[in-house]
């Protein structure tokens, strides 16, 4: 979907469309027989990343009981830096080093998708390109239902307020208001089967 479909879907609590979703991606774990899942880690700085952790730890918690088997799940920064893990986290997180095709390959793919292109050249200038070598995957705690402290106001918080308030956004995107529900929704529907 769409960045507009995305906040349009969390903003009117639209959660049927991301439980469906959780749902098709049980499904494709549970066929494929993935044993690991990795992907956007909850940083509170953009609301879709948390959103689609929330989606995640929902799919495998179905897919592993649908199963019968452990899938692992792993969480990556997307605005940190790629190479460190959170602290106290580093003992129990995975780190795949890059050779240098590989991290040529992964930087000429990022650069190549076009609706990310500014957001990647923003963060290959704040961290250079090394960092982007060490890929650092750390473990989720799927009986975390919020995989942070959910008193805490997020960064995108703050930035939908100035961005309302210039009148380039109509509305802000809040945890407690849009995402919590969601979060909830999702996390109802993976341990209530």
């Amino acid at each position: 979907m769409s960045d507009r479909e995305l906040y349009t879907d969390i903003l009117s609590g639209n959660h049927a469309r991301f439980i469906a979703l959780a749902d098709e991606i049980a499904a494709g774990l549970v066929q494929q027989g993935a044993d690991v899942v990795a992907g956007d880690a909850v940083e509170g700085f953009n609301p879709s990343h948390d959103v689609c952790r929330y989606v995640i730890n929902a799919a495998v918690r179905l897919a592993s009981r649908a199963s019968g088997r452990s899938i692992a799940c792993y969480a990556f920064p997307l605005d940190g830096a790629p190479h460190a893990c959170p602290a106290g986290l580093d003992g129990s997180s995975v780190r795949v080093e890059l050779d240098e095709a590989m991290l040529d390959r992964k930087l000429r793919a990022a650069r190549g998708y076009v609706e990310l292109q500014d957001e990647v050249s923003t963060t290959l200038d704040r961290f250079g390109t090394e960092p982007f070598r060490t890929e650092c995957l750390w473990s989720v705690d799927l009986a975390d239902p919020y995989g942070w402290n959910p008193d805490q106001i997020p960064f995108y918080e703050s930035y939908g307020s100035r961005r309302v308030a210039s009148g380039a956004y109509e509305q802000v995107v809040t945890f407690r208001q849009h995402v919590k529900p969601l979060a909830d929704a999702l996390w109802c529907h993976s341990a209530a089967r």
